[in-house]
């Protein structure tokens, strides 16, 4: 098992978070770990192998990467959550038990890292006096229309974000975002309806016009 540390350092110190992407990776078909379900390849981790571990590791490094990405403003911080994440599923890997789906069990850890991440930050901007970082990513360089959705998603209820995003994003089933929310699964359904209403709403609002004339009264002012 301490290969698999070794291993997943080296990958990690080589993927740069710019050029990750939300698709995950197919294993090498040639691996023998290839055919094996997530479940399979974390109960075969647990017993000791490295190779189950890696396969993981190929498989969710992206996704895993986009989740943080689109709820810090810092990719090199994302990058770092990613790989705290997938540590804690290296330590926690005796314990595991196949309950649940793996992607189910990775994105909860997932969570609690991320809670966690917001509430040290949240101290030290109390200690400091420092701006607290922003939950969105960065917006710049993008397209009229990603930054209008990335705005309007920002807009929406906490829990309602977090539920559309889990979807429409990570794909999620609903029971495993009912589970992860703890809450019923009807309740993730009404929503998860009423944040795309709103989502919906947000996009489809008129955006207020600055007029020509009074910009120029305003630049003659100066």
């Amino acid at each position: 098992m301490q290969d698999a540390v070794h291993v997943f350092v080296l990958h990690s110190e080589a993927t740069k978070p710019t050029i990750m992407v939300d698709a995950p990776e197919s294993p090498d078909p040639a691996d023998s770990t290839s055919s094996l379900t997530d479940e399979q390849l974390m109960v075969a981790f647990s017993r000791g192998s490295s190779d189950a571990f890696s396969a993981l590791f190929q498989r969710y490094k992206q996704p895993l990467f986009g989740f943080f990405r689109r709820r810090l403003t810092d990719p090199s911080q994302a990058e770092e959550l990613t790989q705290e994440t997938f540590l804690a599923v290296l330590r926690a890997s005796s314990r595991y038990e196949a309950s649940a789906l793996f992607r189910t069990y990775l994105y909860a850890i997932g969570f609690k890292i991320l809670r966690a991440y917001h509430r040290k930050a949240r101290f030290r901007a109390m200690f400091h006096g420092d701006r607290l970082p922003g939950h969105e990513p960065s917006i710049e360089n993008t397209i009229h229309g990603e930054v209008l959705l990335r705005e309007s998603i920002g807009k929406l209820e906490s829990m309602d974000r977090e539920i559309l995003m889990l979807r429409e994003f990570e794909q999620l089933s609903y029971a495993e975002i009912a589970e992860l929310c703890r809450l019923p699964l009807n309740t993730v359904r009404s929503r998860l309806f009423r944040a795309r209403m709103a989502l919906h709403d947000l996009l489809t609002a008129p955006i207020p016009k600055t007029h020509a004339s009074d910009l120029a009264e305003s630049e003659g002012r100066i």
